[in-house]
């Protein structure tokens, strides 16, 4: 699946914005409270510790790559 550069792009600024503090800072990384969230649904393996990675699980991973087609996937061209 190819995705739509643009459509990433608007998509992470929105979540820049989203989670913005202090007039205009952002962290580069998400929320803990997001990555709580979605290791609480299963989705992700833990995000505690010293790594600044996660694993999604194989429930996890199905619906993020659904959810990036869905949002994100290149239109056929007529």
């Amino acid at each position: 699946m190819e995705y739509d550069e643009a459509e990433l792009q608007e998509a992470v600024l929105a979540l820049l914005g989203a989670f913005e503090f202090e007039s205009g800072r952002v962290w580069k990384r998400y929320p803990f409270s997001v990555m709580e969230a979605f290791h609480e649904q299963g989705w992700i393996t833990d995000p505690h510790g010293r790594h600044e990675s996660v694993y999604l699980t194989e429930e996890g991973l199905l619906k993020a790559k659904a959810l990036a087609a869905k949002h994100f996937g290149k239109k056929p061209k007529l």
